[in-house]
């Protein structure tokens, strides 16, 4: 049972049709990079501006994404479907971009790539944040990597927040170092066997 509502810039947003919130700037990237297999790459960005009319809008938001992954424009008429799970997820993030969101929601980007495939598209993602003025809410189990691209954060355990504050203020934070990044209280590595059998010591439970 759940209670309460989700609001979007006063309006409410939590029972409307999700053709509806994407018309209000809100998009979603679904966890592992999905696309429409069967379509090119530049066939599924294109399919990602559907809610938009001007032709010249979409030329520009096409010209954009391509600017921010220029390995997409390599690609482009390669069929999605057998691309790799790095350019699956610029895609998938490319895809949004092209519906000129306000807020681009991030499932697991991280999800099966290699860590410096990682921290390129987070770095992307920062980029866009702070040039093309888009926020993005992210849900990442990396927390070292989504602390690094994040303002303000939020710790969950068993669907409830159990801590949140600023990025920095969080990184600091001695159980986030412990259980998250596994380190000691100074600043020793510690054993995986060891953090994963911490024995319910988090200050917050």
């Amino acid at each position: 049972m759940s209670e309460g509502s989700i609001e979007f810039e006063g309006k409410t947003i939590h029972n409307r049709n999700p053709e509806d919130v994407a018309r209000l700037g809100i998009i979603q990237v679904i966890e592992g990079g999905r696309c429409l297999e069967h379509l090119s790459v530049e066939e599924n960005l294109l399919a990602g501006a559907a809610i938009i009319k001007r032709r010249s809008v979409i030329k520009s938001r096409l010209d954009m994404v391509y600017h921010y992954f220029p390995r997409l424009v390599d690609i482009r008429k390669n069929t999605s479907g057998y691309i790799s799970g790095g350019e699956r997820q610029m895609l998938a993030i490319g895809r949004a971009l092209m519906a000129y969101p306000k807020l681009v929601l991030l499932d697991e980007p991280s999800l099966g790539l290699a860590p410096t495939l990682v921290l390129e598209i987070f770095e992307i993602v920062k980029r866009i944040n702070t040039e093309e003025k888009t926020a993005a809410l992210l849900v990442e189990q990396n927390a070292r990597a989504a602390l690094g691209l994040a303002e303000y954060g939020y710790v969950m355990e068993n669907g409830r927040v159990v801590l949140d504050g600023p990025a920095e203020s969080l990184k600091d934070n001695e159980d986030i170092k412990e259980f998250y990044f596994g380190l000691s209280s100074v600043g020793e590595r510690k054993s995986y066997r060891g953090v994963k059998h911490y024995r319910r010591r988090k200050r917050w439970l």
